[in-house]
């Protein structure tokens, strides 16, 4: 009976080249440790998702490419088999293939079976999610409506039926690789993270193999591309649904899994148990995404370090210690900006939670151009009040100091802004905005808190020091761009807020739903209208790391320009 490898990696969006020379080299280790059957992910080869590369011709050829040369690369390792995730177009010659033309070929989201220097079977994904972050019906054509049936692959004496990711979730496409003789599925997935989402993909993924009465084996993407992580977790799960094996979640490994032969005449192929890592727990996962998402946007794109405003509140902290983690304190660097009315308590902890982390530390009062911008503007403001406008201003020369130390430097500058605070609109474009990459963007106030403490917990267990000083997370929440402000000036509670957003934006309950769970009429119909004036303000917040199933971007597609409140 064969063994399996998985190859759970970390693609670069585009680099064909480097996608293709990390297959090779994986599917050699795998063939060396005993493998014959080498999975990948969904769209490996070119990383995922492609989005409107997809559209290039040039594109779709380079790919065609790359499949080329990874099936020539292997082909002095004739007993190898390899399965590899990449897209192509329509006209794809296949023997499983019905002839059809197209005015203009379309794509197909494929898998390819290579095998002693060629391509000998081609798959085409048929269930094409449109939903959340997935927008796949604007590439790909489903492999049932262009002729694409089921790809059985011999190995060994075994029939493995191969799918793509969301084809698992339905029953059919299971079932036609059954009919074919299927005695196990392969499953090639690029499934970008949310909270909670590992444990929910294995509990689907043993419905399916109990249906099929077939062992599943379940390849998954690791790493980060803009704002989705993808956070490995590839396992295998027997006929019966049972947990065979599972790899480390947000990291890049080959899985090695051995089939074992029927038990009894007519009975399924088995799994031999394999290492089972564990999954994390809530917050250590949230916390790993957004560790992961950041050291991939800054190292894919190549970025030289971090700068980060440090405010000695707890948003900016939050930011500081992910960066850390995820690059190391000798690329991150921070800027304390204080204002008339920063409060020495602010500056005091924004340079002890440097001084703790190791990072470099300056100092530069803006009070000298706050006073500029209000003496240029004093003639135009005559017989008007200071109000929000002045407010503003500091946070905006905040955003043009740390932008110019970006351009100099080349390092990118991380926002802090929070998803409570993008939601109502309590942040200054061009002022704590301004931006490469916004790290806690879809993180609520709440869950800052509560990773805060967590973080320090962690620090606590492994006999380090805490890395955000305790009164940063107790004292209350305050931009300090005037004298004694906090937040809840302007917002209701925190813990009342971010419940009310969560229903209405995440959940999409009504006003008169979430008014009848017991939240105050006023407070509900407050949060709702500054959501909806606000999304103009979130068309212009930079890219960040997406870590619910509903986050500001490429899940939330409502028009600026809009008169419906419900």
């Amino acid at each position: 009976m064969p063994t399996l490898a998985v190859l759970q990696f970390n693609p670069v969006v585009g680099d064909l080249s480097g996608n293709a020379r990390q297959i090779i080299e994986g599917a050699r280790q795998a063939h060396a440790q005993g493998a014959r059957l080498v999975i990948t992910p969904e769209l490996s080869l070119c990383g995922y998702p492609p989005e409107d590369l997809l559209l290039r011709p040039k594109f779709i050829e380079a790919c065609q490419q790359a499949l080329t040369d990874i099936a020539q690369a292997l082909a002095d390792l004739p007993d190898l088999h390899v399965v590899v995730g990449h897209p192509a177009r329509a006209t794809l010659d296949n023997s499983n293939q019905r002839t059809r033309s197209w005015a203009v070929p379309e794509l197909l989201n494929a898998a390819s079976h290579l095998t002693q220097g060629g391509v000998v079977g081609t798959y085409a994904k048929r269930e094409l999610p449109n939903y959340q972050v997935f927008d796949e019906r604007r590439y790909f054509v489903s492999g049932r409506d262009a002729g694409f049936g089921p790809l059985v692959i011999e190995v060994e004496g075994v029939r493995l039926g191969v799918l793509i990711c969301e084809d698992a979730w339905f029953e059919e496409p299971a079932q036609a690789a059954c009919a074919q003789g299927a005695q196990a599925l392969l499953v090639l997935n690029a499934s970008p993270f949310h909270a909670g989402k590992a444990a929910e993909r294995e509990a689907r993924m043993a419905e399916r193999a109990r249906a099929s009465n077939c062992p599943l084996v379940y390849a998954h993407l690791v790493g980060g591309q803009d704002e989705v992580v993808f956070d490995g977790a590839s396992f295998a799960v027997d006929a019966q649904g049972q947990l065979m094996a599972r790899a480390a979640s947000f990291a890049s490994e080959t899985l090695l899994l051995a089939l074992t032969p029927p038990s009894t005449s007519g009975g399924a192929v088995g799994i031999q148990p394999g290492p089972i890592a564990p999954l994390l727990d809530a917050d250590a996962e949230i916390w790993q995404a957004l560790v992961t998402g950041v050291r991939d946007y800054l190292g894919k794109n190549g970025f030289p370090g971090a700068i980060i405003g440090l405010s000695g509140g707890i948003d900016s902290a939050l930011v500081l210690a992910i960066a850390v983690d995820a690059l190391g304190a000798d690329k991150v660097r921070t800027v304390m900006m204080p204002s008339p009315y920063t409060a020495d308590i602010s500056w005091i902890d924004a340079k002890d939670m440097a001084d703790r982390l190791g990072v470099r530390h300056d100092e530069i009062a803006i009070a000298p151009e706050f006073e500029a911008f209000k003496q240029s503007l004093a003639p135009l403001f005559v017989g008007r009040s200071e109000d929000t406008t002045e407010e503003n201003i500091q946070a905006r020369v905040r955003g043009t100091l740390l932008m110019a130390l970006s351009n100099k430097t080349g390092a990118i500058v991380l926002t802090t802004g929070n998803k409570s605070e993008m939601a109502t609109g309590y942040c200054t474009l061009y002022g704590d905005m301004a931006g490469g990459f916004a790290v806690i963007k879809d993180l609520v106030k709440t869950t800052v808190y509560r990773l805060s403490t967590w973080r320090n917990a962690q620090a606590r267990l492994r006999g380090e020091v805490e890395p955000i000083p305790e009164r940063i997370i107790t004292r209350p929440p305050s931009a300090e761009l005037r004298p004694d402000q906090t937040d809840q000036d302007s917002l209701p509670e925190y813990d009342v807020l971010d419940a009310i957003l969560q229903r209405y934006m995440e959940h999409d309950q009504s006003i008169e739903e979430i008014v009848a769970a017991g939240f105050d009429a006023a407070e509900v119909d407050k949060v709702t209208r500054l959501l909806k004036i606000n999304e103009y303000k979130r068309r212009q917040a930079p890219v960040g790391i997406r870590i619910t199933h509903r986050a500001f971007g490429r899940d939330w597609r409502y028009p600026i320009t809009s008169r419906f409140r419900a």
